[in-house]
């Protein structure tokens, strides 16, 4: 390819080299998808169900979200990322050592012109405190080397350099460079004001896209038919997972299979709340839109909103039930 000469063989072997792999493709930079779209387009229509025609409309409008969760519903915390990639720089797993610290630099800029509850400080790995390092520890915002697949699909060369953390002073919005994909950006806090967090995650995008904008003219890398580009294909389109942390005794004592079909419907997906290969810590679930591709951001967050209220209610009278 021609951003960060990628190869075909170097995007599948993930699946070369294993055999449990949920999708086992990446893309190496944006042309990945175009110059090998034989590979991938199969692969992404089957994964995220939409037609060879169809297209990906992006809305971050957060006016446009009716309700909330529910007072009475038993959300510990909320947290919604996204994915965002800038044209002209390879993808984790193909960007080059000059673009990768080309790209941190921008982005260095960017989070300096953060103002209000924005504004934060950004720790690179490289050279980082060990107080610094146990705090984003403590803090669970700390990405770690060590991951299989993303070391067979050459995201962990050149470590650590080129990568690091910002943070908010309050610790409600956090952007990850370089890791999986260039940009990771996340809004979380406590409690179910899901409306508010994705709010807050749409300023930052903004924020972030307007000073790379300003600074080197590029812009986010954004497709008619995949949506925001993403290294990992089941991230295409919003690349956004909206959750919350909720307590659901009476789904629990009602067993997991029935959650997990009764999610489906709602076009959600329940894991544990120890991420996407814990296990299961006693009522609590985390609970996410299903989807990423062919939806808006708008309507996905609606859905969750929508859902884990319709969830609660059941919950209830799955309780009254048993009782």
């Amino acid at each position: 390819t021609r951003t960060s000469g990628f190869t075909l063989s170097k995007a599948i072997a993930c699946a070369v080299q294993f055999d449990d792999q949920h999708c086992g493709i990446y893309a190496g930079d944006g042309d990945s998808y175009k110059d090998f779209a034989e590979v991938f387009d199969p692969i992404i229509q089957e994964y995220h169900g939409i037609s060879a025609d169809s297209t990906h409309t992006s809305d971050m409008d957060a006016s446009k979200i009716s309700g909330n969760i529910d007072d009475d519903v038993p959300v510990k915390s909320t947290r919604i990322r996204v994915g965002r990639s800038i044209e002209g720089f390879g993808l984790s797993p193909g960007i080059t050592k000059e673009q990768r610290l080309e790209m941190e630099g921008l982005m260095k800029n960017a989070f300096a012109k953060f103002e209000g509850d924005l504004a934060g400080e950004y720790f690179p790995l490289t050279g980082m405190e060990e107080s610094v390092r146990q705090q984003l520890v403590d803090d669970h915002f700390l990405f770690m080397s060590g991951d299989k697949n993303l070391q067979a699909a050459g995201m962990e060369r050149d470590w650590p350099e080129g990568r690091g953390i910002f943070h908010n002073k309050d610790k409600t919005f956090l952007v990850w460079v370089n890791e999986e994909d260039q940009l990771r950006i996340i809004s979380m806090q406590q409690g179910g004001d899901v409306k508010g967090v994705f709010e807050r995650l749409a300023r930052g995008i903004n924020t972030v896209g307007e000073s790379v904008k300003a600074e080197s003219g590029k812009e986010f890398m954004l497709d008619p038919k995949y949506g925001y580009l993403h290294s990992c294909p089941t991230n295409l389109g919003t690349g956004m997972r909206a959750s919350v942390h909720v307590d659901l005794p009476g789904w629990t004592k009602e067993g997991l299979p029935a959650l997990k079909k009764r999610c489906e419907e709602l076009h959600l997906q329940p894991r544990g709340t120890r991420g996407e290969s814990g296990g299961q810590t006693g009522i609590t679930y985390d609970i996410s839109n299903k989807h990423r591709l062919g939806y808006t951001e708008v309507e996905l967050v609606q859905k969750m909103i929508d859902g884990v209220n319709t969830l609660w209610k059941e919950d209830k009278e799955l309780m009254a039930k048993n009782a």
